[in-house]
């Protein structure tokens, strides 16, 4: 790491997704040699106390209460944003402008206006040698990459059906407190842009393939929960005291999508799945071959090669994800060994400093992103017309 460069990285954002890239910053230039040396330079929340206290625990040098700081210093070179959607779009337009690189977690904003705005902004800024990119983090699961590589050798042949679940339970009780996830003027949607994104970039990045349309159905169980009293985990700890509040998002949602290849796709996203922790699934079958991931069993992915001789011998295939020869893999344990969520953000962390240091584009750019917004639009202005066949809107380039 001496002589290297640094990288100093301002992070707006302290609670879930801000742990997170944290730790990401902090471990990616120890396990993998970065082209400059990330420094954590700055924290920004909302509570001076809680600020102050998680800069020490999450490794900051120093902290603020107000982004603006962090965009207007010299010596910030990364802007990463782990707020609510309704202010992706400011913070990003603000720090592109001043020549700072962009991390943005997704969904890329919370309406397609503003998806576009910010998209416009980072191909400008990228004449310049300022990148972008959004943070959906699942592409960095080693077995999820793995499966790219397959269906990109054509193991798979033609693909026919992709089938995309993303199930949660943290929502099953009708008292779990009100967050801002459950606010659509600070998240956009509920389940479907949360954990729904997730999956429709998911799909479209392995196949190759782009969304053209869909037809989809949308529900809310829980219309009233009460407020909340403290924070914790995705949710927190309700206020029996308080009157209940509205919720303004979506619960669960469910559509079928055709591509542009021709393949049919089933996909399901829910928060109210009981007993289903984290399991984001996807199948893909193809003609002469299928995937299968969850990532309940990450280091795992499920392989059918249906080119095979031996029809007594045919069956899905378990190939633990962990060794040498697998993406990201090489630096980390040894064989067997696996890895875990926060694996993904310190992936997520190599892959953009080291487009940062090559001067070349990483991916998901914002323009991707925005794609992914497109298909939330069209899920919605399904949902909200009984399930209409509804056209994914994409702008000629």
């Amino acid at each position: 790491m001496a002589g290297k460069n640094p990288l100093r990285v301002a992070l707006i954002g302290t609670a879930f997704m801000g742990a997170a890239h944290s730790q990401a910053w902090r471990t990616a230039p120890r396990f993998f040699d970065l082209p400059c040396e990330p420094e954590l330079a700055l924290l920004v929340g909302r509570s001076p106390e809680t600020t102050a206290a998680r800069a020490g625990t999450l490794g900051w040098q120093d902290w603020s209460t107000d982004w603006r700081e962090a965009v207007a210093r010299d010596d910030i070179d990364v802007i990463d944003i782990c707020t609510p959607g309704d202010s992706h779009a400011e913070i990003a337009l603000a720090a592109l402008a001043a020549g700072k690189h962009v991390l943005c977690e997704k969904p890329l904003a919370n309406s397609v206006a503003d998806a576009e705005r910010m998209t416009a902004a980072a191909e400008q800024a990228a004449a310049d040698g300022v990148l972008s990119m959004c943070g959906f983090s699942y592409r960095r699961t080693p077995a999820l990459a793995l499966a790219r590589r397959f269906i990109a050798e054509g193991r798979l042949g033609g693909i026919r059906h992709v089938r995309a679940s993303y199930l949660q339970d943290w929502l099953r009780d009708p008292d779990a407190p009100l967050s801002w996830r459950l606010d659509k003027a600070l998240a956009g949607s509920g389940a479907l842009g949360d954990i729904g994104a997730h999956s429709i970039d998911t799909a479209q990045w392995l196949i190759g393939e782009s969304i053209t349309s869909v037809s989809a159905t949308m529900r809310t169980f829980v219309t009233e929960r009460p407020q909340r009293a403290a924070a914790a985990g995705l949710g927190g700890v309700a206020d029996e005291q308080a009157a209940r509040g509205p919720v303004t998002v979506d619960d669960a949602v469910a559509f079928t999508a055709a591509f542009s290849g021709g393949a049919l796709g089933v996909f399901e996203a829910t928060r109210m799945a009981t007993g289903r922790r984290n399991a984001n699934r996807i199948e893909i079958n193809g003609e002469t071959g299928s995937i299968a991931f969850d990532f309940e069993r990450m280091n795992e992915l499920e392989y059918f090669d249906g080119r095979g001789t031996d029809p007594e011998a045919e069956g899905f295939r378990r190939i633990v994800v962990t060794d040498p020869v697998h993406p990201y893999v090489a630096n980390w344990w040894p064989t067997g060994h696996g890895l875990g969520y926060e694996h993904l953000f310190t992936h997520q962390v190599v892959d953009f400093v080291t487009a940062i240091g090559a001067g070349t584009a990483p991916s998901p750019s914002f323009g991707e992103a925005l794609d992914v917004q497109r298909v939330l639009d069209a899920v919605e202005a399904s949902a909200g017309a009984a399930s209409r066949m509804t056209t994914v809107e994409r702008k000629a380039s």
